[in-house]
């Protein structure tokens, strides 16, 4: 039973959150008869997350399960976007990471059940990012059914962990005395892609029981299957060059003089794309309570995750000079290198060529098979002890660990011929057409064999304490401390791949055997020939089995923090103020151990400091909420730009001269002064209205920096040396070295806007009562100051990587008792992914604009069992990433539209 809010409920409510017992208010009276009202479904999951974030005292968003293991979505990072000022980034059609409030996916902390935690998945495509070394954590590896509630905290205070500027996520799993008795829920479904043919199932299954008040289990599983078909046209970005080789005198002569100035800019790959894979998720969770007494509760809760995926990979590509159709392929074949005509060439205002004719021109044929798997693994212990009246303390220790290992094979296939690459009729989708049958094997040859292998693992044992103690009716004090210690590892390896000088020396036949080919025809744009990898594999006795990396990158962070904060309330005009104000102290050690020219370099480092919060909500009246934040927070770099491994580059003459690049491990955090405003308005039974601003002032930016120093400066040992500069000059510690290394910089500033509204339209007439909408908009603005950007030797301001600078969702939705549907949309302006600094292909990268609509319906045939229906991309969104701010094709890829059926029963 749920009831109409009261100030003096939400008083209690309020001051519960803070952690005072709920007889602070019992001396004030008895409580006045309330009308209650029952609200199911959909509704209820709204009245619960309004409930949480009104009597929250910092800003907070929250999303609750409908009902046992039926969390809204089916995936926990769709459910995600729904939040003002969430967006997030989709793999395979699925929500990935989060991008909150226009801060990236690695300023966002993720817990676990109350500790830290780091879920690390990949990307099939390099240019979303592959292997991810960041502290973003992969929403896709758990299946929704598996939480209860999501909570999503926008502003800091002392007693919370720091790490996340953004913000910070807890994720909370079910627990037996979330219900009462026994109960068991099991839901099926079966799923469709447009794209596909398979038939997707996912299965999940709740139980769960208590006895007498004192004891209580609970366990869930959750499994899901389903192929993937993504596919598109992308390039490795655009390049000028010149001719190269190729024969280009058919050209006229301004375009002849435009190409030998290295005016033109051809893409690079240009090729149509095709993602394949086979997924499987599986996650489990089991949570057991005691309460041996009245003041005593103890906890354990274990969470275990799989997403496995074995992922097919097939291109047609050019592989030219610099793998665009134009110039000499290498090395050379019968000893002659063959070389490319460009027949005709039509340029767009920015010089690239957007309609190409090639003749002789080099084309592959890349197959790849690739496993990635992540296993992720979390146990908890927790007290929760009334020492007195007056005085609580609740414990946790926890331990949790994701593992992440994949390995790749590719195989090139390599013909000449003539091509056509043509832009004109849409930028972001290239039609190349071919003067011979790119399905005819006997065309080709083979070209390359390439195998890889990588292995991360992450590791975080945690230990928190935390005491409340009540100073009176209307005020408490909180303290606690913890210690974390946090391990990455991280190992990779690539074998002596094989290349053409191993097929032109006789050591193998570049015949290609037809039985181990196919026709690709799972493309709608076009169809070629693929390779059996196994099979091929097989055939020439290459083992794709590689051996454990011979080293491993780690990092290993140690982090002690206490905190004190005073928490209050305060009869206020009509209502109630309150309050917590604190400091958080904490102190961080770093041991990052990396591979340097072969050897091993070991760096320690240490940094602290003190955080200051302060948090104001004052409940005026029984519907208006004005909330005030002040916190200073910080966010630790990524892993992949702690770890020392790079190499010292001694010859003069190679193609970045005399340079070092690695990362940094004496980069200190990002430090961030937060300040939060917001105004919210609470319909009386189902909905609010809100807007809230926010700004935050971030120091100690990190990006990648290119400067030249004397090589006595770098820290490296002598014996990296080598003989002679670029003028013949003999290298000594004065000799200058140019640095390509992630650096602390300066200061930058991101503020913003956040437009929320939910309401259920309970005063229109029958049956249009059941109707309501959730809509919000966010908008945010920020940049730093990058340094040499492009290559260009200027240092440009732009914007944050990750911030869409307008985003925003809008759901209708209709809720009964006896069936309900609801229709979602998401939009996401453009963002830039990455910055780049001494490349000389692109000044950035990103994503356009998209938008993601979404559908749902529910028919209650009993009080058991229920009928659903789910829709994701319903418009087959076209995902497109662009290369340069001149807005050059990257990646376009569609993944098609799902529909789920299914039916849930509870016991």
């Amino acid at each position: 039973m749920l009831h109409k809010p009261s100030r003096t409920l939400l008083a209690t409510a309020i001051i519960s959150s803070f952690g005072l017992t709920g007889t602070v208010y019992a001396e004030q009276g008895a409580q006045p008869k309330i009308e209650e009202i029952v609200v199911q479904g959909y509704r209820n999951s709204l009245l619960k997350a309004k409930d949480l974030k009104r009597n929250a005292v910092g800003s907070q968003d929250s999303i609750v399960a409908e009902d046992i293991a039926d969390f809204p979505d089916l995936n926990l990072a769709d459910s995600l976007q729904r939040v003002p000022g969430i967006a997030i980034t989709r793999e395979g059609g699925e929500g990935r990471q989060i991008s909150l409030r226009g801060l990236g996916a690695n300023f966002t902390q993720v817990q676990l059940n109350g500790m830290e935690a780091l879920g690390t998945s990949s990307s099939a495509m390099d240019s979303r990012g592959s292997v991810s070394r960041s502290r973003a954590f992969d929403f896709n590896i758990f299946a929704s059914e598996l939480f209860q509630r999501v909570d999503v905290k926008k502003s800091f205070s002392a007693e919370m962990d720091e790490g996340g500027i953004g913000g910070t996520v807890g994720l909370h799993t079910a627990k037996p005395f979330d219900f009462d008795g026994f109960n068991t829920a099991v839901s099926a479904q079966l799923g469709d892609n447009s794209q596909t043919d398979d038939i997707s199932p996912r299965v999940a299954v709740l139980i769960s029981n208590t006895w007498d008040d004192k004891f209580g289990a609970l366990f869930s599983v959750a499994y899901s299957k389903r192929d993937v078909n993504e596919q598109g046209y992308n390039t490795y970005r655009w390049r000028k060059k010149n001719a190269s080789g190729s024969d280009i005198s058919q050209l006229s002569d301004e375009l002849q003089n435009k190409i030998n100035n290295e005016e033109v800019s051809f893409s690079r790959g240009s090729r149509y794309s095709l993602f394949e894979n086979e997924q499987e998720r599986l996650g489990t969770t089991l949570s057991l309570q005691y309460r041996p007494t009245n003041n005593l509760e103890l906890g354990f809760d274990a969470l275990y995750g799989e997403l496995n995926n074995d992922r097919s990979e097939y291109h047609l590509q050019n592989r030219g000079s610099s793998s665009t159709a134009i110039g000499c392929t290498g090395p050379a074949y019968n000893d002659a290198p063959i070389c490319s005509t460009l027949t005709e060439l039509e340029l767009n205002e920015n010089n690239d060529a957007i309609y190409s004719v090639f003749e002789n021109a080099a084309i592959h044929s890349e197959s790849r098979n690739q496993y990635a798997n992540t296993k992720i693994s979390q146990f908890v212990f927790n007290t929760d002890w009334q020492i007195s009246d007056d005085f609580n303390m609740t414990a946790l220790v926890g331990r949790a660990k994701t593992q992440f290992d994949t390995a790749s094979v590719k195989i090139y296939l390599e013909t000449f011929g003539n091509e056509t690459i043509d832009y004109r009729d849409d930028a972001y989708y290239g039609q190349n057409t071919y003067g011979f049958d790119p399905t005819d094997s006997s065309l080709f040859r083979y070209h390359e064999i390439d195998l890889s292998k990588e292995e991360i693992t992450n590791t975080f044992d945690s230990i928190k304490l935390d005491f409340n103690y009540i100073l009176n009716d209307v005020a408490n004090i909180k303290f606690g401390l913890s210690n974390k210690h946090f391990e990455s590892e991280n190992g990779e390896i690539k074998s002596d791949n094989i290349n053409r000088s191993d097929w032109e020396n006789g050591v193998l036949d570049d015949t290609v055997d037809a039985s181990l080919t196919f026709t690709n025809t799972a493309h709608n744009k076009l169809q070629w020939v693929s390779v059996d990898v196994p099979g091929t594999l097989a055939s020439m006795n290459i083992n794709p089995e590689l051996d454990n990396p011979d080293f491993t990158d780690n990092v290993q962070e140690k982090t002690f923090a206490a905190y004190l904060q005073y928490e209050a309330q305060w009869e206020l005009g009509s209502g109630y103020l309150l309050g917590n104000v604190g400091v958080r102290h904490y102190d961080t050690t770093t041991n990052a151990i990396g591979l340097i020219n072969a050897q091993v370099v070991n760096v320690e480092n240490a940094y602290s400091g003190l955080l200051p919060a302060i948090n104001l909500a004052w409940d005026s009246n029984d519907s208006l909420v004005l909330r005030a934040s002040y916190g200073e927070n910080l966010t630790r770099p990524s892993l992949g730009a702690l770890v020392p491994t790079g190499v010292v580059q001694n010859d003069a003459t190679s193609t970045n001269g005399l340079s070092i690049s690695s990362g940094n491990p004496n980069l200190k955090p990002y430090e961030s002064v937060n300040f939060d405003l917001s105004v919210e308005y609470y319909f009386e039974n189902i909905g609010y209205a809100a807007v809230s601003y926010f700004h935050k002032s971030i120091d100690n930016f990190i990006i990648t920096e290119t400067y030249d120093i004397p090589y006595s400066q770098t820290g490296y040992p002598e014996s990296f040396l080598g003989d002679v500069d670029e003028n013949g000059n003999p290298q000594t510690a004065d000799t200058i070295f140019t640095v390509i290394q992630p650096q602390n910089l300066d200061e930058s500033d991101i503020s913003g806007w956040e437009l929320a509204f939910q309401r259920d339209f309970d005063f229109l007439p029958a049956p249009f009562n059941n109707l309501g909408i959730i809509a919000n908009y966010t908008f945010a603005d920020g940049e730093a100051l990058y340094r040499n950007v492009g290559n260009s030797g200027v240092d440009q301001y732009k914007s944050f990587p990750g911030l869409s600078e307008h985003s925003g969702n809008f759901t209708v939705y209709y809720d009964s008792d006896t069936w309900g549907a609801r229709i979602a949309t998401a939009y996401r302006s453009d963002y830039i992914a990455s910055v780049q600094a001494g490349n000389g292909d692109e000044d950035e990268n990103g994503f356009h604009a998209s938008t993601y609509i979404d559908a749902s319906a529910f028919y209650q045939v009993n009080e058991k069992l229920k009928l659903t229906i789910e829709a994701s991309n319903l418009t087959n969104e076209r995902e497109e990433q662009y290369s340069d701010s001149s807005d050059r094709l990257y990646n376009t890829t569609v993944n098609g539209r799902t529909i789920y059926l299914g039916a849930s029963y509870r016991f």
